[in-house]
């Protein structure tokens, strides 16, 4: 699995799932099924093979297998749920447990969601999806508009108006992450985990580089204002700061 990249236009903004199962045909065709939906991917074959991918880059979903050899499923997801650094993760459980208390197990040990085999994949992609836009909802493709910009994720796309906002991904991510969480002050740092990843090694004055790409673009349509520096901390959204009216 090729890690996240910040250079190609294009890149859709699903998030990246890590596929835990056993059985090596059963994780291909999930694999394939949720690459054709947009999503980057990893896989393992196991709870240690799991463990070691989310140490070097941190998923935004686990879908997950119960039955596992060695480290059972729920003992993995109760390990993501107990630590700082992972407790964020989705985590969707599978499983041919059927039974209600079986349910209530999974969601009692940090499970967002219980799928049961056998299953559509169609379902299963309704149901990331589901989960992904709970937890993080700026990987959700759903389109956003906020003081006359719209940002489609799905189609890489920004416009004021009738306008086009011509972004490079990263740009395209920053924006949607402010555009999601309006009003809040982030410092350069929450910045970079949110959306580069904890774990690209990047400094965060690269953060600034990017606020100011973002700015130069959004500046013909007067959208610059709506981006605040906050002194000695970081950067706010602002769609009430002097947002120009768009036709």
């Amino acid at each position: 699995m090729a890690p996240r990249s910040n250079n190609h236009r294009g890149e859709q903004m699903a998030g990246t799932v890590l596929v835990v199962d056993d059985e090596a045909a059963v994780r291909d065709l999930l694999a394939a099924n949720l690459q054709r939906a947009g999503y980057r991917v990893m896989t393992a074959g196991d709870v240690p093979q799991a463990e070691a991918l989310v140490r070097d880059s941190r998923p935004d979903l686990v879908l997950l297998d119960w039955v596992l050899p060695g480290v059972p499923g729920l003992t993995f997801a109760r390990r993501l749920r107990n630590d700082q650094r992972t407790k964020d993760i989705s985590i969707v459980l599978l499983t041919a447990r059927a039974e209600e208390q079986d349910k209530v197990t999974a969601l009692e040990s940090g499970a967002d969601d219980y799928v049961t085999k056998p299953f559509s994949s169609r379902e299963l992609m309704a149901r990331i999806k589901a989960v992904m836009r709970r937890r993080a909802p700026q990987l959700a493709d759903d389109v956003v508009e906020v003081a006359g910009l719209r940002i489609d994720p799905a189609a890489h796309t920004v416009s004021a108006g009738d306008k086009p906002i011509d972004l490079w991904t990263t740009e395209l991510r920053l924006l949607h992450y402010f555009m999601t969480h309006p009003g809040r002050v982030f410092s350069r740092a929450r910045l970079l985990d949110e959306v580069w990843g904890e774990h690209v090694f990047v400094e965060e004055r690269t953060v600034d580089v990017h606020i100011r790409r973002l700015r130069q673009a959004l500046t013909p349509t007067g959208h610059d204002k709506l981006i605040e520096t906050v002194r000695g901390t970081g950067y706010r959204f602002k769609p009430d700061a002097n947002a120009p009216a768009v036709s």
